[in-house]
């Protein structure tokens, strides 16, 4: 639902009707994760993916029929017996419901709680014995695992939102703010960090922050918000920057992603300087140096593109780019 918070917002503020689905269970295989979400809006347009393109206009149909008819149900959608096997072809289960004040008047504090990156959850009675409970929201902020529970008499569908991870880039240059806009695509909420004073409109829709880096990396962990779905990159610190803020980095006991990008000079001297410093080499591990080079990349996007590649395969553990210098 977080990607298509703002036609969801219209929608419903402007009192007309729409249709959401939301994908509750997968039977097999699929690039769409639980909880997805689409919005057929008034004007029958589309808004997010619940599927892959093998169901995706028979889910379409199904979503325009529930904001017409006001019908909640639960649908399953299996693959047609000479339907070629590739991915998303699995059987999915889809919560269809119309969409609007009326029809999930709590809606307006969920959109506040994400859009402010707080934790909400929301059940959703999504089969029922009584069809009048079907489609009945739950609002709390209480956490919980996204899933499908099933009861006795009833299926509840829990959408759970936390806040978005975190990606703090230190360093204010044009490969930051290449790397701001890659982190924002990838679902980061992005702090760009410099000593010098950096001005917001190089760097639109991204946090900017004038302080020491390992003094705002200290505050941020003193704080409670660093946890491990955290990301830091610093791009082309001066090494009176960097090595204290690696030192507080390396520290951390939870950390979801540390890079450090730098000419291959500047990466020997910071590793004998890590080193000096009482860091093993099991330690300074965990510190990835991704290297555009190798794919050829040379300008800020290009240099950007590489290392969101590479934070996303750490994401998913999978070392797919070497670890290397940036000349």
């Amino acid at each position: 639902m977080r990607d298509i918070l703002e036609p969801l917002l219209h929608v419903w503020e402007s009192g007309q009707i729409g249709g959401l689905a939301t994908l509750v269970r997968t039977h097999g295989t699929s690039s769409v994760p639980i909880g997805s979400a689409m919005l057929v809006d008034p004007q029958g347009l589309a808004h997010g993916v619940v599927c892959d393109s093998a169901y995706e206009h028979a889910v379409y149909e199904a979503t325009l029929q529930a904001a017409r008819t006001g019908r909640r149900e639960l649908l399953r959608f299996d693959p047609a017996p000479d339907m070629p096997a590739e991915p998303g072809a699995g059987t999915i289960d889809v919560f269809v419901e119309p969409f609007s004040r009326t029809d999930f008047a709590a809606f307006r504090e969920v959109a506040e709680e994400v859009a402010a990156n707080r934790r909400v959850t929301v059940f959703t009675v999504v089969w029922h014995n009584d069809p009048e409970v079907i489609g009945q929201h739950v609002v709390t902020d209480r956490k919980h695992n996204t899933e499908l529970v099933t009861l006795p008499e009833s299926d509840i569908f829990v959408a759970s939102y936390a806040a978005a991870p975190r990606l703090i880039i230190f360093g204010a240059n044009t490969v930051s703010a290449a790397l701001a806009v890659q982190g924002r695509l990838l679902g980061y909420r992005v702090t760009v960090c410099d000593a010098h004073e950096v001005g917001q409109a190089a760097f639109p829709g991204v946090e900017v922050v004038t302080d020491w880096p390992h003094r705002y990396l200290n505050a941020l962990s003193a704080a409670d918000e660093i946890d491990s779905n955290t990301a830091i990159i610093t791009i082309g610190l001066d090494p009176s920057f960097e090595i204290p803020l690696l030192t507080v980095a390396l520290g951390l006991p939870e950390l979801g992603y540390l890079a450090a990008l730098s000419s291959t000079t500047a990466r020997r001297q910071r590793d004998d300087a890590l080193e000096a410093g009482g860091f093993d080499a099991r330690t300074l591990a965990r510190l990835n140096a991704p290297d555009p080079r190798a794919l050829g990349a040379a300008t800020a996007p290009e240099i950007a593109i590489v290392v969101a590649a590479d934070l996303l395969a750490s994401r998913t553990r999978q070392a797919v780019y070497p670890r290397a210098a940036v000349a």
